[in-house]
Protein backbone atom coordinates (compact mmCIF):
# COMPACT_ATOMS: atom_id res chain seq x y z
CA UNK A 1 0.00 0.00 0.00
CA UNK A 2 1.49 3.84 -0.87
CA UNK A 3 2.32 6.21 1.42
CA UNK A 4 -1.05 7.94 0.04
CA UNK A 5 -2.75 5.12 0.55
CA UNK A 6 -1.76 4.31 4.02
CA UNK A 7 -2.79 8.33 5.04
CA UNK A 8 -6.11 8.28 3.62
CA UNK A 9 -6.52 5.22 5.66
CA UNK A 10 -5.79 6.56 8.79
CA UNK A 11 -7.63 10.17 8.14
CA UNK A 12 -11.17 7.85 7.27
CA UNK A 13 -10.56 6.04 10.44
CA UNK A 14 -10.69 9.44 12.06
CA UNK A 15 -12.99 11.30 9.77
CA UNK A 16 -14.03 15.19 11.49
CA UNK A 17 -11.31 14.59 14.05
CA UNK A 18 -7.64 16.01 13.85
CA UNK A 19 -4.86 14.32 13.33
CA UNK A 20 -1.57 16.28 13.60
CA UNK A 21 1.40 15.93 11.06
CA UNK A 22 4.05 14.61 13.73
CA UNK A 23 1.23 11.65 14.81
CA UNK A 24 0.94 10.62 11.03
CA UNK A 25 4.68 10.60 10.46
CA UNK A 26 5.17 8.44 13.40
CA UNK A 27 2.52 6.17 12.64
CA UNK A 28 3.56 5.90 8.69
CA UNK A 29 6.84 5.91 9.47
CA UNK A 30 7.91 8.79 7.56
CA UNK A 31 9.13 12.74 7.60
CA UNK A 32 6.43 15.30 7.67
CA UNK A 33 7.70 16.38 4.61
CA UNK A 34 6.35 13.25 2.66
CA UNK A 35 2.86 13.67 4.95
CA UNK A 36 2.54 17.18 3.68
CA UNK A 37 3.20 15.85 -0.09
CA UNK A 38 0.82 13.14 0.68
CA UNK A 39 -1.87 15.74 1.92
CA UNK A 40 -1.66 17.91 -1.68
CA UNK A 41 -1.66 14.78 -3.74
CA UNK A 42 -4.92 13.60 -1.98
CA UNK A 43 -6.22 17.01 -2.05
CA UNK A 44 -5.13 17.70 -6.09
CA UNK A 45 -7.70 14.41 -6.41
CA UNK A 46 -10.42 16.13 -4.69
CA UNK A 47 -10.89 15.21 -1.43
CA UNK A 48 -11.41 17.73 0.99
CA UNK A 49 -8.85 18.04 3.93
CA UNK A 50 -8.88 20.47 6.14
CA UNK A 51 -4.94 22.10 7.91
CA UNK A 52 -5.18 24.06 11.03
CA UNK A 53 -2.29 25.47 12.83
CA UNK A 54 -1.32 23.30 16.10
CA UNK A 55 -4.16 21.37 15.55
CA UNK A 56 -3.42 18.95 12.07
CA UNK A 57 -4.97 17.63 9.55
CA UNK A 58 -8.31 16.09 9.05
CA UNK A 59 -10.78 14.66 6.40
CA UNK A 60 -14.25 17.04 6.12
CA UNK A 61 -17.26 15.17 6.82
CA UNK A 62 -18.79 16.41 3.94
CA UNK A 63 -15.83 14.02 1.71
CA UNK A 64 -18.12 11.58 -0.59
CA UNK A 65 -15.17 10.28 -2.81
CA UNK A 66 -15.49 6.48 -3.05
CA UNK A 67 -12.34 4.69 -2.09
CA UNK A 68 -10.74 1.27 -1.14
CA UNK A 69 -9.11 2.77 1.39
CA UNK A 70 -12.04 4.41 3.14
CA UNK A 71 -14.41 0.80 2.43
CA UNK A 72 -12.10 -0.86 4.13
CA UNK A 73 -12.22 1.09 7.29
CA UNK A 74 -15.96 -0.66 7.99
CA UNK A 75 -15.40 -4.10 6.72
CA UNK A 76 -15.80 -6.18 9.19
CA UNK A 77 -13.36 -8.83 6.94
CA UNK A 78 -10.40 -6.80 6.49
CA UNK A 79 -9.09 -9.94 4.04
CA UNK A 80 -11.23 -9.48 1.09
CA UNK A 81 -9.72 -7.77 -1.89
CA UNK A 82 -10.84 -4.19 -3.05
CA UNK A 83 -11.12 -2.58 -6.32
CA UNK A 84 -13.02 0.70 -6.87
CA UNK A 85 -13.02 2.62 -9.77
CA UNK A 86 -14.63 6.22 -10.78
CA UNK A 87 -15.94 5.00 -14.00
CA UNK A 88 -15.84 1.44 -15.15
CA UNK A 89 -17.60 -0.66 -17.89
CA UNK A 90 -19.53 -2.76 -15.61
CA UNK A 91 -18.27 -4.08 -12.16
CA UNK A 92 -19.95 -7.16 -12.50
CA UNK A 93 -17.47 -7.97 -15.76
CA UNK A 94 -14.89 -6.48 -14.44
CA UNK A 95 -15.49 -8.91 -11.38
CA UNK A 96 -15.85 -12.01 -13.18
CA UNK A 97 -12.74 -11.59 -15.01
CA UNK A 98 -10.82 -10.67 -11.90
CA UNK A 99 -12.56 -14.58 -10.09
CA UNK A 100 -11.78 -17.00 -13.75
CA UNK A 101 -8.14 -15.24 -13.59
CA UNK A 102 -7.16 -16.03 -9.90
CA UNK A 103 -8.92 -17.19 -6.75
CA UNK A 104 -9.82 -14.02 -4.57
CA UNK A 105 -11.38 -14.16 -1.00
CA UNK A 106 -14.92 -14.65 -0.48
CA UNK A 107 -16.56 -11.48 -0.45
CA UNK A 108 -13.98 -9.52 -2.57
CA UNK A 109 -16.03 -6.74 -4.84
CA UNK A 110 -15.47 -4.18 -7.02
CA UNK A 111 -16.95 -0.50 -6.76
CA UNK A 112 -17.83 1.92 -9.09
CA UNK A 113 -18.68 5.92 -9.22
CA UNK A 114 -20.67 5.21 -12.34
CA UNK A 115 -21.04 2.20 -14.85
CA UNK A 116 -20.78 2.94 -19.00
CA UNK A 117 -22.61 -0.77 -19.93
CA UNK A 118 -24.39 -1.49 -16.63
CA UNK A 119 -26.82 -4.34 -16.92
CA UNK A 120 -30.19 -5.49 -15.21
CA UNK A 121 -31.95 -9.18 -16.17
CA UNK A 122 -32.31 -10.45 -19.64
CA UNK A 123 -29.75 -8.32 -21.15
CA UNK A 124 -31.19 -4.91 -19.84
CA UNK A 125 -29.40 -1.53 -19.59
CA UNK A 126 -28.93 -0.19 -16.07
CA UNK A 127 -28.61 3.45 -15.74
CA UNK A 128 -25.63 4.00 -13.63
CA UNK A 129 -24.46 7.88 -13.85
CA UNK A 130 -21.51 9.42 -11.98
CA UNK A 131 -22.04 11.01 -8.49
CA UNK A 132 -25.60 9.95 -8.25
CA UNK A 133 -25.27 6.04 -6.98
CA UNK A 134 -23.39 3.05 -5.74
CA UNK A 135 -22.47 0.39 -7.62
CA UNK A 136 -20.55 -2.77 -6.47
CA UNK A 137 -20.35 -6.15 -7.49
CA UNK A 138 -19.61 -9.34 -5.05
CA UNK A 139 -17.63 -12.44 -5.29
CA UNK A 140 -19.28 -15.70 -3.37
CA UNK A 141 -18.15 -18.94 -2.61
CA UNK A 142 -21.92 -20.18 -1.73
CA UNK A 143 -21.67 -23.74 -1.58
CA UNK A 144 -24.84 -23.98 -3.07
CA UNK A 145 -25.87 -25.77 -6.47
CA UNK A 146 -28.09 -24.30 -9.50
CA UNK A 147 -31.17 -25.25 -7.92
CA UNK A 148 -30.69 -23.09 -5.13
CA UNK A 149 -29.37 -20.19 -6.98
CA UNK A 150 -32.28 -17.81 -6.06
CA UNK A 151 -31.55 -18.02 -2.37
CA UNK A 152 -28.16 -15.26 -3.37
CA UNK A 153 -30.37 -13.10 -5.23
CA UNK A 154 -32.97 -13.37 -2.09
CA UNK A 155 -29.63 -12.99 0.50
CA UNK A 156 -29.04 -10.00 -1.47
CA UNK A 157 -32.03 -8.47 -1.32
CA UNK A 158 -32.70 -8.69 2.22
CA UNK A 159 -28.88 -7.46 2.86
CA UNK A 160 -29.37 -4.28 0.94
CA UNK A 161 -32.51 -3.48 2.77
CA UNK A 162 -31.17 -4.11 6.19
CA UNK A 163 -28.00 -1.84 5.15
CA UNK A 164 -30.10 0.76 3.50
CA UNK A 165 -31.76 1.30 6.76
CA UNK A 166 -28.75 0.77 9.34
CA UNK A 167 -26.95 3.66 6.83
CA UNK A 168 -29.60 5.70 5.54
CA UNK A 169 -32.66 5.24 7.85
CA UNK A 170 -35.13 4.36 5.03
CA UNK A 171 -36.83 0.97 4.72
CA UNK A 172 -36.99 -0.65 1.65
CA UNK A 173 -39.65 -2.69 -0.13
CA UNK A 174 -39.05 -6.35 -2.09
CA UNK A 175 -40.21 -6.65 -5.85
CA UNK A 176 -39.89 -10.07 -6.79
CA UNK A 177 -37.48 -11.31 -7.81
CA UNK A 178 -34.34 -8.68 -7.58
CA UNK A 179 -35.61 -5.33 -7.14
CA UNK A 180 -36.22 -2.77 -4.34
CA UNK A 181 -38.43 -0.22 -3.88
CA UNK A 182 -39.39 2.75 -2.24
CA UNK A 183 -42.88 4.38 -2.60
CA UNK A 184 -43.26 2.90 -5.91
CA UNK A 185 -40.40 3.34 -7.57
CA UNK A 186 -37.62 1.56 -8.63
CA UNK A 187 -33.92 2.25 -6.55
CA UNK A 188 -32.47 -0.90 -6.43
CA UNK A 189 -31.62 -3.19 -9.08
CA UNK A 190 -29.70 -6.89 -8.04
CA UNK A 191 -28.50 -9.28 -11.01
CA UNK A 192 -26.60 -12.44 -9.50
CA UNK A 193 -24.88 -15.02 -12.15
CA UNK A 194 -22.66 -17.65 -11.64
CA UNK A 195 -19.70 -19.78 -12.69
CA UNK A 196 -21.41 -24.08 -12.90
CA UNK A 197 -19.64 -27.21 -12.65
CA UNK A 198 -21.80 -29.00 -15.06
CA UNK A 199 -21.24 -32.68 -14.10
CA UNK A 200 -22.34 -32.08 -10.15
CA UNK A 201 -24.74 -29.27 -10.82
CA UNK A 202 -22.66 -27.01 -8.20
CA UNK A 203 -21.77 -23.44 -8.29
CA UNK A 204 -18.32 -22.58 -8.74
CA UNK A 205 -18.57 -19.13 -7.66
CA UNK A 206 -21.46 -16.06 -8.44
CA UNK A 207 -21.10 -12.39 -8.48
CA UNK A 208 -23.99 -10.41 -6.98
CA UNK A 209 -23.81 -6.86 -8.68
CA UNK A 210 -26.01 -3.93 -7.08
CA UNK A 211 -26.56 -1.13 -8.54
CA UNK A 212 -28.42 2.03 -6.18
CA UNK A 213 -30.03 5.17 -7.04
CA UNK A 214 -28.98 7.03 -4.32
CA UNK A 215 -29.46 11.00 -5.18
CA UNK A 216 -31.43 12.74 -8.01
CA UNK A 217 -29.21 12.84 -11.32
CA UNK A 218 -27.60 16.20 -12.31
CA UNK A 219 -29.59 16.20 -15.52
CA UNK A 220 -32.62 14.12 -14.21
CA UNK A 221 -33.59 9.94 -14.90
CA UNK A 222 -33.81 9.80 -19.01
CA UNK A 223 -37.61 10.34 -20.09
CA UNK A 224 -38.20 6.56 -20.05
CA UNK A 225 -37.37 5.61 -16.90
CA UNK A 226 -38.85 9.11 -14.98
CA UNK A 227 -41.93 7.21 -14.16
CA UNK A 228 -40.40 4.13 -12.87
CA UNK A 229 -37.25 5.24 -11.01
CA UNK A 230 -36.83 6.49 -7.81
CA UNK A 231 -33.95 7.41 -4.94
CA UNK A 232 -33.18 6.43 -1.53
CA UNK A 233 -32.37 10.30 -0.60
CA UNK A 234 -34.23 13.32 -1.36
CA UNK A 235 -32.52 16.79 -1.94
CA UNK A 236 -30.50 17.56 1.26
CA UNK A 237 -29.81 14.06 2.51
CA UNK A 238 -26.35 12.50 2.58
CA UNK A 239 -24.98 9.00 3.14
CA UNK A 240 -20.99 7.80 3.31
CA UNK A 241 -20.88 5.86 0.54
CA UNK A 242 -18.06 4.03 1.68
CA UNK A 243 -19.92 3.16 5.09
CA UNK A 244 -22.55 1.98 2.90
CA UNK A 245 -20.35 -0.49 0.58
CA UNK A 246 -18.82 -1.89 3.68
CA UNK A 247 -21.84 -1.98 5.32
CA UNK A 248 -23.87 -4.19 2.55
CA UNK A 249 -21.27 -6.85 1.84
CA UNK A 250 -20.63 -7.02 5.79
CA UNK A 251 -24.52 -7.91 5.28
CA UNK A 252 -24.42 -9.86 2.62
CA UNK A 253 -21.86 -12.07 3.58
CA UNK A 254 -23.73 -13.00 6.80
CA UNK A 255 -27.25 -13.38 4.88
CA UNK A 256 -25.11 -15.85 2.51
CA UNK A 257 -24.51 -18.25 5.08
CA UNK A 258 -27.83 -19.17 5.99
CA UNK A 259 -29.94 -21.78 4.63
CA UNK A 260 -32.95 -21.42 2.41
CA UNK A 261 -35.09 -18.26 1.07
CA UNK A 262 -34.88 -15.76 4.26
CA UNK A 263 -37.90 -14.73 5.97
CA UNK A 264 -37.50 -11.18 5.46
CA UNK A 265 -37.74 -12.19 1.84
CA UNK A 266 -41.53 -12.96 2.04
CA UNK A 267 -42.40 -10.82 4.60
CA UNK A 268 -40.68 -7.64 2.83
CA UNK A 269 -41.86 -8.13 -0.59
CA UNK A 270 -44.67 -6.20 -2.31
CA UNK A 271 -45.73 -8.59 -4.80
CA UNK A 272 -48.77 -10.46 -2.65
CA UNK A 273 -52.31 -9.26 -3.28
CA UNK A 274 -51.24 -7.47 -5.89
CA UNK A 275 -52.23 -7.51 -9.57
CA UNK A 276 -49.59 -7.70 -11.87
CA UNK A 277 -48.32 -7.90 -15.53
CA UNK A 278 -46.48 -10.93 -16.60
CA UNK A 279 -44.05 -11.30 -19.74
CA UNK A 280 -43.09 -14.43 -21.13
CA UNK A 281 -42.45 -15.87 -24.64
CA UNK A 282 -43.38 -12.42 -26.58
CA UNK A 283 -46.75 -12.78 -24.69
CA UNK A 284 -47.96 -10.46 -21.59
CA UNK A 285 -50.72 -11.22 -19.20
CA UNK A 286 -52.21 -9.95 -15.88
CA UNK A 287 -52.67 -11.85 -13.04
CA UNK A 288 -53.04 -12.10 -9.45
CA UNK A 289 -49.61 -12.37 -7.49
CA UNK A 290 -50.83 -14.69 -4.19
CA UNK A 291 -47.73 -15.77 -2.59
CA UNK A 292 -43.84 -16.30 -2.07
CA UNK A 293 -43.38 -19.89 -1.46
CA UNK A 294 -40.99 -20.85 0.77
CA UNK A 295 -38.40 -21.97 -2.21
CA UNK A 296 -38.68 -18.37 -3.35
CA UNK A 297 -40.74 -18.76 -6.17
CA UNK A 298 -43.94 -16.55 -7.32
CA UNK A 299 -47.51 -18.08 -6.87
CA UNK A 300 -49.49 -16.67 -8.99
CA UNK A 301 -53.75 -16.85 -9.78
CA UNK A 302 -53.45 -17.05 -13.76
CA UNK A 303 -56.77 -15.82 -15.66
CA UNK A 304 -58.75 -19.19 -15.66
CA UNK A 305 -58.58 -19.26 -11.58
CA UNK A 306 -55.43 -21.55 -11.69
CA UNK A 307 -52.75 -21.99 -9.67
CA UNK A 308 -49.46 -21.59 -10.77
CA UNK A 309 -45.81 -21.54 -9.40
CA UNK A 310 -43.29 -19.03 -11.38
CA UNK A 311 -39.19 -19.51 -10.93
CA UNK A 312 -37.53 -16.50 -11.81
CA UNK A 313 -36.06 -17.21 -15.05
CA UNK A 314 -39.48 -18.00 -16.40
CA UNK A 315 -41.04 -14.11 -16.57
CA UNK A 316 -40.32 -10.80 -15.90
CA UNK A 317 -43.35 -8.31 -14.14
CA UNK A 318 -44.09 -4.97 -13.58
CA UNK A 319 -46.74 -3.95 -11.05
CA UNK A 320 -49.98 -3.10 -11.99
Amino acid sequence: MSTKSKLLELLEKQKGSYLSGEELAQQLDISRTAVWKAMKSLRQEGYQIQAVTNKGYALCQENDILSGEAVRCFLENPEVEIQVFQEISSTSQVMKQKALESRLPHGSFVAANSQIEGRGRKGRSFYSPKGSGLYLSVLLYPGKTVQESLEMTAAAAVAVCKAVRESCGVSLDIKWVNDLYLQGKKVCGILTEAVTDFETGDIEFAVVGIGLNLYEPEEGFPGELRQKAGTILQKGQQVDRNRLAACIVNCLLKEVEKKGIPGEYIAWNIIPGRKIKLHSDFKSRIVLAERISEDGRLVIRNEQGQEEILSATDVSLELW
